[in-house]
């Protein structure tokens, strides 16, 4: 008698708790998998399988599934994760990829209740460009309660540099349709930080969609050891949606202090017109940079985001 040779299959990635990750197939069907054992060591350091990752599983007898191979990602929006134990093999800080694959993400901020923290966005958008993702867009909530005028000016340096900025109230269906235009057929990354109403405007987005996202959630985070809070829904309309939790913080991963201006859209142009090679943009004399803060190109707010950033990137690089 043949012993019966285990199915290969595709997936995509949709949820990770403590090494189990869910694996979506194309009919809409989920696989719980574990990595296989060769897969383990290298996810020490980094985060070899998250959601979002195409991979490819082998189903086994009792219904479950092996992770046996994860393709090459087009894009990873990363943070630095302070572990400790086996996992982070000891390190102080670890590769934790928030989202694989995603073609568009979405820093949700409100417009007020809380006031929107643009050193906290420019710190997103440093890893949004970071992370290869292909389009990076802000959405400003909750503009039903604050002058829209004051909103507007306030987010046009964004638009100048070429950000698409969607301006919504979830509580009166403003720019929805715009939103739900724009995710339509793509793997998305909701992110941004607590109390901006991400929840109510996915309910919006889709009915239900908020609860469903919440309630997974919540239902992981009851193991001791979740590693992720993030889930991958599919869309009623076409796609996928990541919808992240709150995030109080967001240290960058892998970027170096003399790189981070690569990450500026309005300082990048300017760097190889500073008169010297290892130029850090502070009081240097022939900075292209300084000379463009002068005559307004560059804004203040976002030079003083730099500077603040790169200031953490030097303490960090420090200790090594």
């Amino acid at each position: 008698m043949s012993e019966t040779v285990p199915q290969s299959l595709d997936g995509l990635v949709v949820s990770d708790q403590s090494g189990f990750f869910r694996v979506e197939m194309a009919d809409g069907t989920s696989v719980v998998c574990r990595l296989r054992g060769r897969l383990l060591e290298a996810a020490r350091s980094s985060d070899i399988a998250a959601i979002g990752d195409r991979v490819q599983i082998q189903l086994l007898p009792d219904g479950t599934g092996s992770i046996e191979a994860v393709y090459p990602r087009q894009s990873a929006l990363s943070r630095a994760l302070r572990t400790e134990g086996k996992r982070g093999a000891g390190d102080s800080e670890r590769e934790q990829i928030i989202i694989a694959n995603a073609d568009q993400a979405f820093f949700v901020f409100a417009a007020t209740q809380p006031a929107p923290n643009l050193r906290m966005l420019d710190r997103f958008l440093v890893a949004g460009e970071k992370s290869g993702i292909g389009k990076l867009t802000i959405v400003v909530n909750k503009i039903d309660l604050e002058d829209n005028s004051m909103v507007k000016a306030q987010f046009s340096v964004y638009e100048k540099l070429g950000y698409p900025v969607l301006y919504t109230s979830a509580r009166h269906q403003l720019g929805v349709a715009e939103l739900q235009a724009a995710l339509k057929g793509h793997l998305s990354v909701f992110t941004g930080p607590s109390g901006v109403g991400k929840t109510s405007l996915l309910n919006a987005v889709q009915p239900g969609l908020g609860r469903t996202v919440k309630a997974v959630s919540q239902r992981r985070a009851e193991g001791q050891h979740t590693t992720r809070d993030s889930v991958l829904i599919r869309l009623d309309m076409g796609g996928h949606l990541a919808d992240t939790p709150g995030m109080r913080s967001l240290t960058l991963w892998d970027i170096e202090p003399e790189e981070l201006d690569g990450y500026f859209r309005e300082l990048a142009p300017l760097v190889k017109q500073c008169k010297f090679n290892d130029c850090g943009h502070g009081a240097e004399s022939g900075c292209a940079v300084g000379a463009a803060l002068h005559t307004g190109v560059v804004t203040t707010s976002r030079y003083q985001s730099y500077r603040a950033l790169r200031a953490e990137l030097e303490a960090a690089y420090a200790l090594y």
